[in-house]
């Protein structure tokens, strides 16, 4: 399906490596899935094409907020090192945590570095694009699925010995049911069913830049359906607020913004107190959509907190542990990024992360209005910033990692575009070339 909608635009045909990869692994997600082979992709593409742009380029115009991103998950690795040490878990325990941060952690920074290499916001519009119409063909057979009572579950993938954080990484199938309503959710190639509104509400934001309409509209409405078939609270709020703050970020050079907010800015102030318990309100809903999770994980992030601050403050205890019966016996640690490195990696590894975060933040919020890439990395970081609160962002880092190359292609672009203005005069200052000879 790598051909759909292409026509004779050849402007977003893959050229370099990259691009030829990337566009082959986005595209054929489901059938990778299918082997039980996604978890596996992730690191071993991320490495390689790290390797491979490194050995062309050299990473010789990589910008220091990209190495700010190196150094930050290099310290994740160090915690984990200290971190075992401290609770003598021995040899085998530290390799096997070594390995798991170069399948979770290190990724983050590594597809962020892809992201400087040869690679077109377009190239990658267009691939996500061509997901989304597989995923807009595929929903309807999948709730099918459901309604005429076909197992949800179908298998686990023989790809499961090569190790992983659970079987639920390997496993295939058309639809899981919410423990408490007894309703469908649909979790497509996702361990998870909240996972895919993660991805989905990244990938959006990169096929909005898709050329044709026709395939634009059906990718991102693949993606907006699979966002609501999952059941996502967190995936029906996220995107539609990043897309508000988006909006008016990149108008805020215009009058026309401020004239527009001034009436709103004053309603708020009249109906302040109605605002407020509207607000008090949907939360209490949100919440209360599955007041079990809920729950559990204010639970999971209180006891997180509570041992962090008692037992293993600067580096964590190196690992997550199973809770109590009061949890359901849930990871402690998990369902929360900023808790979990907390309770695994102590402070050092909270600020390895909210470090590199700030930086790039930053930088996209005063810089990347200037970029396809850069407006589509801006928006991509709050949905990640969003989603560190239900979610343990490193394990993921498998599955959203198209997102994570545009998060580097839009720091890239802020790098050359800086650059740029540093090496052209200004345009007041007139440019003395030199004389030409005159020929007698």
């Amino acid at each position: 399906m790598s051909g759909i909608g292409s026509g004779d635009d050849r402007s977003v045909t893959a050229q370099s490596t990259e691009e030829k990869v990337v566009v082959h692994c986005i595209t054929w997600s489901f059938a990778y899935y299918l082997v039980g082979g996604l978890y596996v992709l992730g690191p071993v593409l991320g490495w390689l094409l790290l390797l491979h742009v490194a050995r062309r380029d050299g990473l010789r115009d990589v910008p220091g907020v990209m190495w700010a991103w190196v150094v930050g998950m290099l310290v994740m690795l160090v915690a984990v090192v200290v971190a075992h040490a401290d609770y003598r878990m021995g040899l085998g325990a530290t390799i096997k945590s070594c390995i798991g941060w170069a399948k979770g952690w290190a990724l983050m920074a590594v597809f962020i570095l892809i992201g400087s290499g040869n690679i077109r916001i377009e190239v990658l519009s267009r691939a996500l694009c061509i997901l989304g119409v597989q995923i807009l063909c595929l929903l309807p057979v999948l709730a099918l699925a459901w309604v005429v009572g076909l197992p949800g579950h179908l298998y686990v993938s023989p790809l499961s010995i090569v190790g992983g954080p659970g079987p639920e990484y390997f496993a295939v199938e058309l639809y899981g049911l919410n423990a408490q309503t007894g309703l469908p959710r649909w979790r497509l190639f996702a361990p998870w069913a909240p996972a895919m509104g993660l991805l989905m509400s990244c990938f959006v934001l990169v096929a909005m830049h898709e050329q044709q309409r026709v395939l634009r509209a059906a990718g991102i409405l693949g993606m907006l359906i699979a966002i609501y078939a999952s059941g996502s609270r967190l995936g029906l709020i996220a995107l539609p607020l990043v897309a508000v703050v988006l909006l008016i970020w990149k108008h805020l050079d215009r009058p026309v913004l401020y004239l527009g907010l001034a009436p709103v800015a004053l309603l708020a102030g009249v109906f302040a107190t109605a605002l407020q318990t509207l607000l008090e309100d949907f939360t209490e809903r949100f919440h209360g959509a599955r007041a079990d999770s809920s729950r559990v994980r204010a639970a999971l992030n209180r006891i997180a907190v509570q041992r962090w601050e008692t037992e293993a403050y600067w580096w964590g205890h190196g690992n997550v542990e199973r809770g109590p019966h009061l949890v359901e016996h849930m990871p402690i640690g998990s369902h929360h990024t900023w808790f979990g490195l907390l309770f695994v990696k102590g402070a050092v590894g909270a600020l390895a992360l909210a470090v590199p975060m700030a930086w790039t933040a930053w930088t996209l919020l005063t810089r990347g209005r200037t970029s396809k890439a850069g407006v589509s990395a801006f928006g991509i970081l709050m949905i990640l910033g969003l989603y560190s609160l239900s979610e343990n962002l490193e394990m993921l880092a498998y599955l959203y990692w198209p997102a994570l190359v545009v998060l580097g292609m839009g720091l890239r672009d802020v790098a050359r575009s800086r650059r740029s203005a540093i090496s052209s005069p200004p345009a007041d200052r007139p440019v003395h070339l030199p004389a030409s000879p005159v020929t007698p």
